[in-house]
């Protein structure tokens, strides 16, 4: 995403020593970049610009329109290593300041503009509760590890429905600056040991291995393989490798390279695995392209339109984000994708603006330009400008947590009577705020977690280990209870610990987040692949589990949204089955086997909603018809569990009146995000947990 004419931007100085006839040699070997401008790589650009917004505004066709960002790697790889060889051949030399400083002023201005406007638009329109994380993202993007936290936040599976980060395509821009953290000093050594022509092989060996890392982690851990450095560094480097050999390529390979990310582009699916083996073709399309076109007239790439989108693919990129992510909210509904489309052009008048106003009129100061250090220091200067707007937007924001002066009616699960909860549910739909008492906090509610995730109990996606002993309640007790499932049968722990220290029962936890307790293959969004690690850990947790011989296993899971894998009937008999093999597997002769059905589900993240509606918390409720997960794959679930044997308990009751469920009950808050119910609530269930358990 940088600029595509391959001359240096300020007039070469004289280099500061004359180099032996053998480092002359070697410098010659560098690939000449030329001095005109790259028309076909400009409309390049702006292809791969145009596939990114197509696909965030929901495109159909356009369904694997990502692939524009592999597009921008090859050329971003190719551009700056065109203008670091044609400096070393130049000067004998590479001055890393002059290239940090380009770099940041190429970068920075516009980056720094449309990062505070997203903070001050977020502060404006987003949920309050939201603008922590936005703020959190903010500093990422100024320091360049946008990618790195996506990474971290994308293999947490509590943190999965989070809603996306206005500012979460700076992931991107984040691996560039990354990759060029390394390059230059690279480049910079082998011309300085007079050992340029090695620089193919080195650099050959580097894209190689980062090809074959992007493979090997995409199948195990797809988060990380899609934001690391590391598992995208080899397009970067394809791109420079062109720039490094000058390879050239017949006319036909521009052609063909365009119908390469073409098909990419329309045959690729957020279901892809990606980068891996995937990645190859647009990345290879890409080279071709510019392979293709050194020396040749631009043609359809020169159009004039694409060369206009080109120009300001940049700070399109930069916009086209956040306007889609906040528009919805501005307005107060969803977009259509006619309408998605409108706001991405709305966005790219704000990038004409940008590159107008910002962008074009800082990189071309020639103050800047001729003093490295000062350009550097610029740089600096608007990374800390930005961060420091950033905490004064968000601190000026409307504050959300305990503002209300209503006071709910405390319900402690130490006195709280169980016959109170029908009341206190039908009692809550109409609350007339958040409660100022309210438990736990809207600002602390996504950590809260049961603390078996803290204490080793629960693991990675890509681990399949069963957690031993993980044990609880009572642990000198004769009588051990199971509880088995997934996070939806986690998030009943409290209920059931204080349940089993008040019945001295020895609690045994072995569950597995987004592992559903049926027994059958599911595709899981986070690995982008099967999850057969899912499938080994049930057959392993069977096994431990009859090893302990408990007197009950209580066993729970959501309902998910994909489907089983490799079924030949109907999804709904497929499921049964599944549930039937599984309730089997937990069978033995003095175990009882209890079924925990779903429980309600929100429309969104209710911590979210709510701090949104402070004084009108019934909008962050939901029907009870619509809060139940497949209802009809539910009752056969249900009346399967009751044939084979298991006792079926139904929390729906717990959470619901006849017609709503909502968010707070009394002065405790029910879910910690769209579906998990927080510690406090599960506690507060124990009684009605504990007594049906009890009553068989």
């Amino acid at each position: 995403m940088i600029e595509t004419s391959l001359a240096p931007k300020a007039p070469p100085h004289p280099p500061q020593h004359r180099p032996g006839k053998h480092a002359a040699r070697e410098r010659s070997a560098f690939f000449h970049p030329g001095s005109r401008h790259r028309r076909d790589i400009e409309g390049l650009r702006a292809v791969a610009v145009l596939l990114v917004v197509a696909y965030h505004c929901g495109l159909p066709v356009i369904s694997g329109g990502y692939v524009g960002v592999d597009v921008f790697f090859v050329i971003s790889g190719f551009l700056i290593t065109g203008l670091l060889l044609r400096e070393a051949r130049d000067k004998g030399t590479v001055s890393i300041p002059r290239f940090y400083a380009r770099r940041a002023l190429r970068l920075l201005p516009a980056s720094t503009v449309v990062v505070v406007a997203t903070v001050a638009a977020a502060a404006l329109w987003l949920p309050p509760l939201r603008l922590g994380s936005i703020l959190s993202d903010a500093l990422h993007t100024t320091m360049y590890a946008m990618n790195y936290r996506l990474a971290a936040v994308g293999t947490d599976y509590l943190n999965a429905d989070a809603e996306p980060s206005p500012l979460q395509h700076f992931w991107s821009l984040a691996v560039e600056e990354q990759f060029y953290l390394v390059w230059p000093l690279l480049i910079l050594l082998f011309v300085r040991s007079g050992r340029a022509r090695r620089l193919g092989t080195v650099l050959s060996v580097l894209t190689v291995g980062s090809l074959a890392l992007s493979v090997w982690q995409t199948q195990h851990n797809a988060g990380w393989a899609y934001f690391g450095a590391h598992t995208r560094a080899w397009e970067l480097g394809v791109g420079a490798l062109l720039a490094v050999s000058a390879v050239k390529l017949p006319r036909w390979f521009v052609p063909a390279g365009l119908v390469a990310i073409a098909i990419s582009a329309v045959l690729y699916t957020a279901e892809t695995p990606f980068p891996g083996y995937a990645a190859v073709l647009p990345v290879l399309g890409a080279a071709a392209v510019i392979a293709g076109g050194t020396g040749r007239p631009a043609v359809v790439l020169g159009l004039p339109a694409l060369q206009a989108i080109g120009r300001l693919s940049y700070s399109w990129y930069l916009w086209h984000w956040p306007v889609l992510l906040i528009a919805p909210y501005a307005v107060g509904r969803p977009l259509a994708t006619w309408e998605n489309v409108l706001a991405a052009i709305g966005a790219l008048v704000l990038a004409a603006l940008t590159y107008a106003l910002v962008e074009n009129p800082v990189r071309h100061l020639a103050a800047l330009q001729n003093r490295p250090w000062r350009g550097i220091g610029v740089g600096l200067g608007l990374s800390l400008l930005a961060a420091g707007l950033c905490f004064a937007i968000t601190a000026s924001a409307t504050h959300f947590g305990g503002t209300s002066n209503y006071r709910a009616a405390a319900l402690n699960p130490a006195t709280f009577d169980p016959g109170e909860l029908t009341a206190a549910i039908a009692a809550s739909v109409s609350a007339p705020a958040v409660p100022a008492n309210l438990t736990p906090p809207l600002d602390k509610a996504m950590k809260d977690k049961p603390r078996y995730y803290s204490e080793g109990c629960s693991q990675a996606f890509d681990d399949a280990t069963v957690k031993k002993p993980c044990a609880y309640g009572d642990l000198n007790s004769p009588t051990t209870v199971v509880l088995f499932g997934d996070s939806h049968a986690g998030h009943w722990f409290p209920a059931l610990e204080a349940a089993s220290l008040q019945r001295h029962w020895k609690l045994v936890v072995v569950t597995k987040s987004a592992c559903t307790a049926a027994d059958g293959m599911i595709y899981l969004p986070q690995l982008k692949r099967q999850f057969t690690e899912c499938v080994q850990w049930r057959h392993d947790a069977w096994e431990y589990v009859r090893s302990l011989r408990p007197a009950k296993v209580v066993m729970g899971s959501t309902y998910p949204s994909n489907e089983l894998l490799g079924v030949t009937g109907s999804q709904d008999d497929a499921w049964v089955a599944a549930w039937k093999r599984s309730i089997r597997a937990m069978s033995a002769p003095g175990t009882d086997v209890y079924f925990i059905s779903d429980t309600p589900w929100q429309n969104g993240p209710t911590p979210e909603c709510l701090s949104a509606h402070m004084d009108h918390p019934a909008e962050c409720g939901r029907s009870r018809v619509g809060a139940l997960a497949a209802p009809a794959r539910r009752k056969l679930i249900a009346a399967a569990a009751r044939a084979e044997g298991a006792t079926v308990i139904d929390p729906v009751p717990w959470f619901c009146t006849a017609t709503t469920c909502p968010p707070i009950v009394g002065d405790i808050l029910v879910y910690r995000d769209q579906h998990h119910i927080t510690t406090a609530y599960s506690r507060l269930l124990a009684p009605q947990l504990g007594a049906a358990l009890a009553s068989s």
